[in-house]
C-alpha cells in the first residue's frame, strides 16, 4: 500500500515516518510540509538519514492523490477539515491526527475550538480511532479520527470499569501530565527550554480542548452522560504521559476483582499491559513504544488508576498505524513491536 503523510515535518509526522519505514506492507510515496517544501526529509530530521530519501513538497491534491492509497493527515485543526473531504471524494482512506473529526457535534467543536467547522456533513462518517474500543468500525472506515493523547490515557483505564458498571460516574477526576512534545514542534514561548525546565505547571484546567472528547467517549461507553474534572500539566521531559484517575466504586471490590475486570476486556490486547500488584506505571518504561501501561490501587470503594503512554506513539502516530493495520487487515502489531526505550 502506498502512503502519504500530510504534515510530515511535525513530531507526529516524524513518528509516522519512523514507524512506517519498518512496515513490511507499505511504502511512503509522499510527504508534505508547507514550511520545508523542497527540502529532503532527512535535512529536517537528521535521524532519518539512511532510512528515507523522500523530499518534502507542498500539498497539491492533484499530485498526492495518484500516489497514495492511505493518507495520514498530521496537520493543525481547521486544516484537516479543508483537505479531508477532497481526499475522501478521491477514494482515499484517511487517518486524521488532528481534532477536526473527533467530536460528533459541530456545535461542540466550535464552542471548544473557536472556529467554524466547514465540513460538518462528514462528522457522522468519522470513526473514533481508539483501537481497543472501536475495532470493528475502524476496520470498515474510510475516515478514522485518531484520538488525542490525553483521551487515550484516560479512556483506556476507565473503559472496562464503565462497561461493567462498577463506578459512580459523578466524581471522576483525571490528573494528567504530558511531556513538552505534546505542544507540537512550532516555536512557542511556553515550550522553550527555559520556560519548562526545572518546573511543572497546570494549564487549561477545566478548559482543555480534549475534555469534550473524553466526556463524549466515556458517555458512550457508560450509556449515560459523564462529566469529569480534568487537570492537564506540563512536565519537563520530551515525551511521555502519565494520567492518575480518581474514582469511586459503587461497592467495595478487592484487587483481584478489579484485576479480573481488566483481564476480561484486555487479556488479548497486545498493547495494554496490566501491571502486577504494587507496581504503578512509569513513563520511562513505555517511551518510544505503542504500549499503554495500567496500574491501580484500591481500598474499599476508593480506586486510583494510573496509566502511562508515549504521547507521540500510542497517543498519536503509533495508534494511527495500529488503526491503519486494522483497516487493511494486517496484524495490529505490524511495525509496532518496539521494545520501550528504558532507561
Amino acid at each position: 500500500m502506498n502512503i502519504a503523510v500530510i504534515g510530515a515535518s511535525g513530531y507526529t509526522g516524524l513518528e509516522l515516518v519512523r514507524i512506517l519505514a519498518n512496515h513490511p506492507h507499505t511504502t511512503i510515496t509522499c510527504v508534505t510540509s508547507e514550511r520545508f517544501a523542497g527540502q529532503p526529509l532527512s535535512n529536517v530530521f537528521p535521524s532519518l538519514a539512511a532510512f528515507s530519501d523522500l523530499r518534502l513538497e507542498s500539498f497539491d491534491m492533484s499530485r498526492v492523490s495518484p500516489r497514495a492509497d492511505i493518507v495520514f493527515t498530521a496537520v493543525p485543526h481547521t486544516e484537516a477539515m479543508r483537505i479531508v473531504p477532497s481526499l475522501l471524494q478521491q477514494g482515499k482512506r484517511v487517518i486524521d491526527l488532528s481534532a477536526d473529526f473527533r467530536l460528533s457535534s459541530k456545535t461542540t467543536y466550535e464552542a471548544w475550538y473557536g472556529h467554524q467547522h466547514t465540513s460538518p456533513d462528514i462528522l457522522s462518517a468519522a470513526v473514533y480511532g481508539l483501537s481497543e474500543l472501536n475495532r470493528s468500525a475502524i476496520r470498515r472506515a474510510n475516515l478514522v479520527a485518531n484520538p488525542g493523547c490525553y483521551p487515550t490515557s484516560i479512556i483506556l483505564p476507565l473503559m472496562p470499569l464503565l462497561k461493567e458498571g462498577v463506578l459512580r460516574t459523578g466524581t471522576i477526576i483525571a490528573d494528567s501530565k504530558s511531556g513538552v512534545s505534546g505542544a507540537g514542534r512550532a516555536l512557542k514561548t511556553n515550550s522553550l527550554f527555559c520556560e519548562v525546565s526545572e518546573g511543572c505547571s497546570a494549564y487549561n484546567v477545566l478548559q482543555h480542548r480534549h475534555q469534550p472528547e473524553i466526556e463524549e467517549q466515556l458517555s458512550r461507553i457508560a450509556g449515560n452522560p459523564i462529566k469529569i474534572t480534568f487537570s492537564p500539566h506540563l512536565i519537563p521531559m520530551n515525551r511521555g504521559m502519565l494520567s492518575t484517575i480518581y474514582v469511586t466504586l459503587r461497592r467495595s471490590l478487592t484487587p483481584v476483582q478489579i484485576r479480573d475486570i481488566f483481564k476480561k476486556y484486555y487479556r488479548r490486547e497486545r498493547f495494554i499491559r496490566l501491571l502486577p500488584d504494587g507496581v504503578l506505571p512509569h513513563t520511562g518504561r513505555i517511551r518510544g513504544s505503542n504500549f499503554c501501561d495500567i496500574g491501580f490501587v484500591v481500598k474499599g470503594t476508593r480506586l486510583v488508576l494510573v496509566s502511562a503512554i508515549d504521547n507521540l506513539v500510542k497517543g498519536a502516530s503509533g495508534q494511527a498505524v495500529q488503526n491503519m493495520n486494522i483497516m487493511l487487515g494486517y496484524p495490529e502489531h505490524t511495525a509496532l513491536d518496539t521494545i520501550p526505550l528504558y532507561p
